[in-house]
């Protein structure tokens, strides 16, 4: 995987979702290339050991699975990512499972090891962007 350089992102405006239960983060609805009205966000609860470790294990990192939803225009019940600051991190490829877990330990270190305090939730964004599928990964600041 390539190299990333550690990216605080100030996110203005929280970004909307409409509840979609039982969407698999990393099933193939999640991981469809080529679909431009398909955007999907998923916050995971992460293990409260594992959150705040240099060197976290890859198999018990991720919770539970918090949220699953669509980007919508319609008046659905609503989800945010909110807005405030984040570390983030994306890959132009519908990342799989482990892929998105190297990104998100690989963020954590360079995060840690740049003394920034995280909150245990992580956001995964997907979504198709100049002709590509799109990964996007957020990890708010404490």
């Amino acid at each position: 995987m390539e190299e990333s350089p550690l990216i605080r992102l100030d996110l203005r405006a929280p970004l909307e979702y409409a509840h979609a239960p039982g969407l698999d983060p990393f099933g193939p609805a999640a991981l469809a290339d080529g679909d431009a009205s398909q955007e999907l966000a998923f916050c995971f609860e992460l293990n409260p050991e594992q959150a705040g470790r240099i060197d976290p294990e890859a198999g018990c990192f991720l919770g539970e699975l918090v949220f699953s939803g669509r980007a919508s225009t319609e008046s659905e019940p609503r989800w945010t990512i909110p807005a405030g600051l984040y570390l983030f991190a994306q890959r132009r490829k519908a990342l799989g499972r482990e892929e998105c877990l190297q990104l998100a330990i690989e963020q954590q270190k360079d995060g840690l090891w740049e003394k920034h305090r995280l909150e245990s939730r992580l956001y995964i964004r997907r979504l198709f962007e100049d002709g590509s599928a799109v990964t996007q990964v957020f990890r708010p600041e404490a």
